[in-house]
């Protein structure tokens, strides 16, 4: 606990900053989100004048608004910003002694840099960084800023922004914002209460949403008015104005997803145009802050060659601030392929490699290298020797050439044969490179070659990879190897934790990196890392007779592994009120939110506790209370909304969607569920389900999406259908509608779980034909990689929710289904659009069954079935059992003869009395015994067993292209219909023989 109050902290944070070389500007003086809008920063950190500021910003957000009733979320909090620009190379240090500043002790607390990839789509601006973690508790925001009003920035700014209500009821010790003692004998709440009420009242119930429209439109008028000025600042605050009135008619409900994409597009638009103009003005005025010089290149160190020659240890560290857990885990598979591969290509004699990370480092060690490369003769070939001499023997221009080009005299040229040729060559020895020159090439070449899966920028222009790479330290036995990546040079130096007496330590041999390490604490080894998690993990759930699923938790325990460098288990317990909320808003806050192992009984009930994993030497007492103080905010939060929840009856959260807008054109997300219903209804009349399967589609259908209305899914978006399950059986509905409003939900991702009944299956159906059609005909499909509205995502669940369905379900025709959904639009969807996305699916599934091994020929030929893709999964396996047999091959040989023969224009027909020869009548009695066949491929193959031989004695003995037109239809028609009887199968044309 602490005497400090919020006015000492912005008091000591400003003089912190202030003595770093900071200015103190003013909060903005109309509505910002964030800190990040006020011209200080959005303006500043565009162009190239350096920029250093610091300063405290209200930042008002509708949607956090809680009438001041939620301990955790107020509508209008306070920020602390700071921009350094450029980012020194040192920020995180920096921060950290501003932590200290605020009396918070670094050493007992376990603080953390947790992957944050910040973006505002509606100002064109994003950045790579972290959430900073004060034990599990979220305190600061830390981004290098890579772009501004869709402005590259160069140089690249760090923007440090501390959430100062978090931050001081962590270090006072308090539960309630409103506790929060702002100064000696003042309260938070005594000052900010009945803002907090009257503003959420305002913007939760009370603001007018036409006012709100016309704000917006009229705000976007006048900024690009401004912009036809010349004048961005206010062109700006115009801007801010926008994306306020925005956020109110958010906060109402009052914003469709189709909205919001026209919404952001416009503010983008206008950010874009008041960032040029800004810079283009500073720049006219000669950029008056000066501008910031870019980072030279590290000087390549010479080579001197020592006296060993025995084979050494070599190895390197490439220094990164906290990588994202997934992108460290591909950097250390990168760099391991990329050593093995350089090593290869320079023939140094050498041992094993290994190759570790961490989340701050990548250690490559590679065993027995030796001294230097072995000497190679080396043999470059040149012309023939007929064009090298003359007849007289003397050289010609092209030996001459050849020789200069070598640096060699025309009579040291010799001979050598190739390819039935004489060559004239140059044969030299090549002296085998030190083994400090090989490495230091191949190191500086894998440091500069890093990349990720999203890469940033920072203070060395020629450098880019997922976080800022700080050191670099390469040996070579004792040899420190001079290798330089752009501005960094190799050092026989690490780093241990950043709290540790001496967090920089020099090592005297390669061998002595990983032992230097690990007396620091640091798991170097991520196998021997994720093994320590989980024996901690679980000594401390045993030590209150629980246990964690780590088979469940492996995705869990796979992110811990690259979150921490020395894992130290903490047990963590809760309130056993809390175990009244479901298991999955418990275990989703947990995992998601925190990343805690939850903690079960024997019988597998949750118990209440937790374990989370922190980083580094600690004073457990204060990190567990710190974490437990976390988890119950956290709880409280859910529990809040959960109360309020289960005294709402679903009927009146299933009206409230009327207030919630889908997409423009499209409705409100009541009227998407009316959709959704109709849509299933007509989808079980199509497959003739009835009897309980009926009524459970009926009383679901009613209250689909109804959760939508409920306040826990709108906090925890990602539990909607699972809390549909659960208030439904709070309130009564049985166990089957239940279900089967959770399975509409179904899946919510790849490789989810899919619906298992048949009303649930129909729901998803449903649910996503809307989606795909209704958003398809308005919005357009995907394009290239664009897909804002995730359709493809739609598509490829409506395959998922087929291809798995019940049996009753399977025989959905999606093309028809396609056509249902566009009829129950309230836009027009064409009949050639409803092609196009018939199209659009087939090809998603095609796609998906060649990426899971299936031949591609195969695929296509049961694509005609995509509409079914149950019924065409089905088919693909029985062609893949038949292909490679000698029936399917004479049956298929045969169909596609006939398909070859037919014109475009035959058509079947189904008399055939003037067709009497014996080679007629035996094709079509072949026919009749297949036609009537309803199994499946085998059946119909077996069936057909005679088909092959009675089409070639009838191609052999008659005539097709009969002169007589009647005989010659009936032939064509015989042959049209036997070709439609199998197309109805598959594809033939398209299986491959």
């Amino acid at each position: 606990m602490t005497d400090l109050t919020m006015q000492d902290a912005l008091a000591r944070l400003t003089t912190f900053w202030s003595g770093h070389g900071c200015l103190t500007v003013q909060p903005m003086n109309t509505e910002v989100g964030a800190g990040t809008l006020n011209p200080a920063t959005s303006l500043r950190v565009l162009g190239p004048e350096p920029w250093k500021v610091a300063y405290v910003e209200p930042s008002v957000r509708p949607d956090d608004a809680r009438y001041g009733d939620n301990p955790n979320r107020i509508q209008m909090h306070t920020q602390f910003q700071v921009i350094l620009k450029p980012e020194p190379g040192n920020a995180q240090e920096l921060y950290l002694e501003s932590l200290a500043a605020l009396g918070i002790d670094t050493r007992a607390h376990d603080i953390r840099f947790v992957e944050d990839n910040w973006a505002s789509p509606a100002l064109g601006a994003w950045g790579l960084g972290w959430e900073v973690w004060l034990d599990g508790l979220e305190i600061t925001q830390f981004t290098y800023f890579q772009q501004s009003g869709g402005v590259a920035l160069d140089p690249v700014s760090v923007e440090i922004t501390y959430g100062m209500e978090r931050i001081l009821m962590a270090l006072q010790g308090v539960t309630h914002f409103k506790e929060i003692a702002y100064a000696p004998g003042i309260s938070y709440g005594e000052i900010f209460g009945q803002g907090e009420y009257e503003m959420s009242r305002y913007y939760l119930d009370d603001a007018d949403i036409a006012t709100h429209r016309e704000l917006f439109d009229r705000y976007g008028d006048e900024a690009a008015r401004m912009v036809e000025l010349g004048l961005p600042i206010p062109a700006h605050v115009n801007v801010l104005k926008m994306s306020h009135a925005f956020n109110v008619l958010d906060a109402r409900g009052a914003v469709s997803t189709s909205d919001r994409a026209t919404a952001f597009a416009r503010m983008r638009s206008l950010a874009h145009e008041v960032a040029e103009q800004w810079i283009a003005k500073r720049g006219q005025e000669g950029f008056p802050l000066g501008t910031v010089a870019s980072e030279g290149k590290a000087a390549a160190g010479s080579v001197v060659v020592p006296a060993d020659t025995d084979p050494q240890t070599a190895v390197f560290e490439i220094g990164v601030e906290e990588m994202p857990p997934a992108e460290a885990h591909a950097a250390r598979t990168h760099v391991e392929q990329r050593l093995r591969a350089l090593l290869d290509a320079a023939h140094l004699d050498h041992g094993d490699v290994a190759v570790h990370a961490t989340p701050r480092r990548i250690v490559a060690r590679i065993e027995a290298v030796a001294a230097s490369e072995p000497d190679r003769t080396v043999t470059v070939r040149g012309p023939k020797t007929a064009a090298a001499f003359d007849a007289d023997g003397n050289p010609t221009k092209a030996a001459l050439g050849f020789a200069r080009s070598n640096g060699v005299d025309v009579a040291d040229l010799t001979t050598v044969e190739a390819a039935g040729a004489t060559h004239v060559a140059v044969v030299r020895v090549q002296t085998g490179r030190h083994a400090l020159e090989v490495l230091a090439d191949l190191i500086g070449d894998i440091a500069v070659g890093l990349r990720s899966g999203k890469n940033m920028r920072w203070s060395d222009p020629n450098l880019t990879f997922t976080r800022p790479i700080r050191w670099l330290g390469a040996m070579w036995g004792p040899h420190v190897v001079p290798a330089v990546a752009s501005g960094l040079a190799a050092a026989d130096l690490t780093r241990a934790h950043r709290s540790s007496d001496e967090p920089v330590l020099r090592i005297a041999h390669a061998d002595d990196l990983a032992s230097a390490l690990e007396r620091n604490g640091i798991v170097l080894d991520e196998s021997l890392r994720r093994r320590i998690i989980v024996e901690q993990a679980a000594d401390a759930a045993r030590a209150v007779d629980g246990t964690i699923d780590f088979d469940a938790e492996a995705a869990l325990v796979d992110q811990v592994t690259f979150l921490v460098e020395q894992p130290v288990a903490v047990l963590g317990s809760f309130e056993e009120s809390y175990l009244d909320l479901p298991d999955e808003v418990l275990t989703s806050v947990m995992r998601k939110h925190q990343r805690y192992f939850p903690v079960r009984g024997q019988d597998g009930a949750l118990l209440p506790h937790f374990a989370a994993v922190a980083n580094g030497p600690i004073d457990e007492p204060t990190v567990r209370a710190g974490n437990e103080a976390v988890l119950r905010a956290r709880f409280e939060d859910a529990a809040f909304f959960y109360r309020a929840d289960l005294k709402t009856p679903i009927e009146e959260m299933r009206q409230r969607l009327g207030r919630l807008a889908f997409a423009d054109r499209l409705g409100s997300i009541a009227d998407r569920a009316d959709r959704i219903k109709a849509i299933a209804l007509s989808l079980a009349d199509a497959a003739g389900i009835a009897d309980d399967d009926r009524r459970v589609l009926t009383e679901a259908a009613a209250l689909v999406k109804f959760d939508l209305g409920s306040h826990l899914v709108t906090e925890m978006t990602s539990l909607a259908g699972t809390l549909a399950r659960t208030y439904a059986r709070a309130a009564g509905r049985d166990d089957a509608v239940a279900e089967a409003l959770f399975e509409a939900e179904l899946p919510r991702h790849a490789g989810d779980l899919v619906p298992a009944s048949t009303a649930g299956a129909l729901l998803a159906l449903a649910d996503r034909l809307d989606f795909f059609v209704g958003l398809g005909s308005t919005v357009g499909m995907p394009t290239g990689s664009k897909d804002p509205f995730a359709l493809r995502r739609a598509a490829l669940g409506l395959i998922a929710v087929h291809r798995s369905a019940a049996p009753a379900v399977a025989g959905v025709s999606l093309r028809e289904g396609i056509r249902v959904a566009a009829s129950a639009q309230p836009v027009e969807v064409t009949a050639a659009h409803a092609d196009v996305m018939e199209g659009f699916l087939r090809d998603r599934l095609a796609q998906q069954l060649i990426d899971e091994g299936h031949r591609f020929d195969l695929v296509a030929a049961v694509l005609p079935l995509a509409d079914r893709p149950a019924l065409a999964e089905v088919r693909l396996g029985e062609l893949e059992s038949e292909v490679g047999t000698d029936r399917f091959r004479r049956l298929a040989a045969a169909i596609q003869r006939v398909s070859r023969i037919l014109p475009s224009d035959a058509a079947p027909v189904s008399e055939f009395g003037l067709l009497t020869a014996a080679s007629e009548q035996r094709l079509i009695a072949e026919f009749d015994r297949s036609a009537g066949a309803d199994g499946g491929l085998s059946d119909w193959i077996a069936l057909a067993a005679g088909l092959p031989e009675a089409v070639d004695a009838f191609f052999e003995e008659v005539l097709v292209m009969d002169p007589d037109p009647q005989i010659r239809s009936q032939r064509l028609g015989l042959l049209s219909a036997l070709d439609r009887n199998a197309a109805s199968r598959l594809d033939w044309s398209a299986v491959q023989l």
